[in-house]
């Protein structure tokens, strides 16, 4: 059966009913591990009313001996074993993914490729500096006028490969903050509808940081409890207790990881613009004082309950204590 050929799996299984002597209207159910295909098998599935689940491959269990085979006939033998399981009522057994719908995953293209352009323009930056550096020749800012006026000075004092080559480096750096004005200015359009501007109201959160915050957390995953919220953040605790040995291991690190990285940012963003808080104040009484590794734990703690007041203050309005809101809003973007 070729990769991505749902004819074929849907006449196997029809095949399979028939060999098994099952009406054709009988209930099919199946799994799969969630990866780089996303959801458009599972949607397909539904379609063709078959009961499908997008399990996270880390959560399935696995053979701790020192050396297990592993092929692709024990692979789909143990997941239909646990599907059965499942099934059984033990829902413990995996975790299941949350499938947006389309849109919603559509949604979150545009914040990820600023993202990854934001990586390749420092990128092509630092390639660039790099380079000059090669030869003694340092410039404060690369692009804009400044930029050009300096290069046309300093240029002939390079070899011709080297010339070239940072002038190549120059036109994937400016092709990249191109992209990023556009993107940027389509961002500031659609920022203004939505729950953007609700969390964005907060003093210390940015439009862009509530850009990204609705799209990859709050705008389509529906948490019951705190619990479930810092779960699907990672940063929920993981202790180590067996016998008389008790460890905390630290911040879990499982789940969405840009939501993650952006609320320990947002967590720092906290301490600066909303110190009459209760939660700096929290912070401030309980790690202020230690060293480095005493204030990274707190900034974890402090993310942890910071996610969980947005979310209070999302779903049912509660402003967090002693926050503060901004006059208006601002219109730059912020990360």
């Amino acid at each position: 059966m070729a990769t991505g050929d749902t004819a074929a799996v849907f006449t196997t299984i029809a095949k399979a009913k028939v060999r098994c002597h099952l009406a054709a209207d009988a209930p099919v159910r199946s799994c799969y591990e969630a990866g780089r295909d996303g959801f458009w098998l599972h949607r397909r599935l539904e379609e063709h009313q078959i009961t499908n689940l997008v399990v996270d491959s880390a959560s399935i269990e696995v053979n701790r001996r020192r050396r297990g085979a592993k092929t692709d006939r024990l692979d789909s033998d143990k997941l239909l074993s646990m599907l059965m399981r499942y099934y059984a009522g033990e829902r413990r057994v995996w975790a299941v993914a949350r499938i947006p719908t389309p849109e919603q995953e559509d949604g979150r293209r545009v914040h990820r490729e600023l993202d990854r352009l934001r990586q390749e323009r420092t990128a092509h930056s630092n390639r660039i500096r790099s380079l000059l550096v090669l030869h003694n020749l340092r410039v404060e800012r690369i692009g804009g006028r400044a930029w050009s006026h300096w290069w046309a000075q300093n240029a002939a004092r390079l070899l011709p490969a080297l010339r070239a080559e940072i002038e190549r480096e120059f036109e994937r750096l400016s092709l990249a903050a191109r992209q990023i004005r556009t993107i940027e200015a389509q961002q500031q359009r659609e920022v203004r509808s939505g729950a953007q501007p609700m969390i964005a109201r907060l003093t210390g959160i940015g439009t862009g940081s509530a850009w990204s915050l609705v799209r990859e957390l709050f705008g389509w995953r529906h948490c019951h409890n705190r619990r479930e919220l810092a779960s699907c953040l990672g940063l929920a605790p993981t202790p180590y207790a067996s016998g008389t040995s008790e460890v905390e291991q630290g911040i879990s690190k499982i789940g969405n990881r840009r939501a993650r990285w952006l609320m320990v940012e947002l967590a720092w963003s906290w301490l600066r613009f909303q110190p009459p808080s209760q939660l700096s104040r929290w912070f401030n009484t309980r790690f202020a004082g230690g060293g480095k590794r005493v204030r990274r734990i707190g900034i974890a703690a402090l993310a942890r309950r910071l996610s969980v007041a947005l979310w209070r203050y999302l779903e049912f309005g509660e402003i967090p204590l002693g926050a503060t809101l901004k006059s208006r809003p601002r219109r730059a973007l912020a990360t």
